[in-house]
């Protein structure tokens, strides 16, 4: 079982891998952490290194509180997370949508300047064509929205 300190150190170290990333990208960043696991004596909300940092409220998930902003921001929020429900939700209020993984490679290539460490450019050996691969049928403006979003990680 996990102690309160390995919590707060991951938890750390998650926040100094977003700031990082922010300074990169400049995007608007919140975490939501479960209120249950705060340290004591902090607030509920509160900046840190330039990251909006969320407790739920005791008794409540963090994932309530991210369906509760994702119905407030709408199309303006991209809400990362792996819970099905939470991106059920957050896709019926029009928000986009990624996988934790997705984000983790996009936030690790960012940071590392490509590509994560250990990995390759292995497309090094593209050549460009003008042959067209793929559906003909262009994808709904919703869509199209939302991989815009999802693009700018």
């Amino acid at each position: 079982m996990l102690d309160a300190e390995d919590i707060l150190l991951g938890r750390e170290a998650l926040i100094d891998q977003l700031a990082t990333y922010k300074k990169l990208k400049s995007h608007r960043l919140t975490v939501v952490f479960d209120g249950g696991c705060a340290p004591p004596g902090s607030t509920r909300q509160f900046n840190q290194k330039g990251i909006r940092v969320r407790f739920s409220r005791p008794g409540e998930t963090a994932d309530a509180v991210i369906k509760r902003m994702a119905r407030r921001e709408g199309e303006r929020a991209l809400v990362v997370s792996s819970d099905r429900e939470v991106r059920t939700a957050a896709d019926a209020c029009g928000a986009a949508t990624i996988g934790a993984a997705d984000f983790e490679y996009r936030l690790l290539s960012a940071v590392s300047g490509g590509f994560p460490a250990g990995e390759e450019n292995t497309h090094s050996g593209w050549i460009p064509t003008t042959k067209k691969k793929g559906p003909a049928r262009r994808r709904s403006r919703r869509a199209r929205f939302n991989r815009k979003k999802i693009n700018k990680l």
